[in-house]
């Protein structure tokens, strides 16, 4: 691992690219989140489904990742120089790889919870329990916190080309230790949740499909495109970031001289970096998306922060009984 500075890395691209798509990663995910939490703490009394028990711990994993992103924006702007100390640092890794972690679990919590609503409706009823998603929710925080754990020993700031830089695994001289940790992290925090979410929707899917479900058309619909939601997040963004990451870690063990494969697995790393980011604000579709009421209470939050303005304001404080000004949308 001594040698990793005879191979000069090319990223020049992230000095465009990363601070754009975080941007965008930060304002839109931002919105959505904290649009999901205010959708829900509204109705929190009645809301004893878990599949939005499940989606709103999800949203408060993103919004741990989210609200780290300015460090990462300002680094990657100021060309990955990093100058915010070596605690923030430790911090931004870790909320990452909770969130990415979190997300994989919570979103095979959602796909098994709909296999068994579907699939086996009357046993299913004792799942129907606000408790119990509570409780797998805190189990799913301690599990993936303490499988996280590790992150804060591996990742640290240091020095390349004389320039402070934050490691987003580790540094160079210790990858031979990381490798057996990030091959743990790739089998049990997202090949498994991934095999099991596949199972589970494949199945579900095929329930909808073949008319073994007795619903009407306009649910099971609904439960289509919150499966499809769930297995386009894997497929896009979970699978190809992971398989780009065992093929980095491999490449940067066992063929570190071989300075061609370490820059072209890094770039590609580095590009699935940015797009797995981007599951933070598909999360939240999940929830909007499976219900008209949620869809419209948003766009009437939306269009009411966007158009009312104080003379507005005024009217309506003395005509309280007339209906918002998006109420019919």
């Amino acid at each position: 691992m001594k040698d990793f500075h005879l191979c000069p890395v090319t990223d020049s691209f992230e000095y465009i690219i990363a601070p754009v798509t975080y941007s965008i990663v930060f304002l839109v995910g931002l919105t959505l989140n904290v649009a999901l939490l205010w959708s829900v703490h509204c109705r929190a009394r009645r809301c004893t489904s878990g599949t939005v028990i499940y989606l709103t711990n999800l949203s408060v994993a993103d919004l741990l990742y989210v609200l780290s992103l300015p460090t990462l924006i300002a680094s990657a702007t100021m060309g990955s120089a990093w100058p915010f100390g070596d605690f923030i640092c430790k911090t931004v890794r870790f909320f990452f790889l909770v969130n990415l972690h979190c997300s994989m679990m919570f979103l095979t919590c959602v796909s098994v919870y709909r296999f068994l609503m579907v699939c086996f409706p009357i046993a299913a009823l004792r799942f129907r329990n606000r408790k119990l998603a509570v409780l797998v929710s805190s189990l799913i925080w301690v599990l993936v916190t303490l499988e996280v754990l590790p992150t804060l020993a591996f990742a640290h700031t240091g020095f390349i080309n004389n320039m402070t830089v934050c490691f987003e695994m580790t540094d160079p001289e210790h990858f031979d230790k990381y490798f057996p940790y990030g091959m743990f992290l790739t089998i049990v925090g997202f090949l498994l949740p991934f095999l099991v979410t596949i199972t589970c929707s494949c199945s579900t899917i095929k329930a909808l499909c073949c008319g073994t479900y007795l619903r009407t058309g306009r649910v099971r619909n609904k439960s289509l495109c919150t499966l499809l939601v769930v297995f386009v997040i894997f497929v896009v963004c979970f699978l190809p970031y992971h398989v780009n990451l065992t093929v980095y870690l491999f490449v940067r063990v066992y063929m570190v001289r071989n300075c061609h494969a370490l820059n072209v697995t890094l770039i590609s790393l580095k590009a699935w970096d940015l797009l797995v980011s981007l599951n933070c604000c598909a999360n939240p579709l999940l929830y909007f998306l499976g219900s008209d009421r949620y869809r419209r209470e948003l766009r009437a939050w939306l269009c009411k922060r966007r158009s009312v303005h104080p003379t507005v304001r005024l009217v309506e404080a003395h005509n309280t009984h007339l209906p918002g000004p998006c109420m019919g949308i």
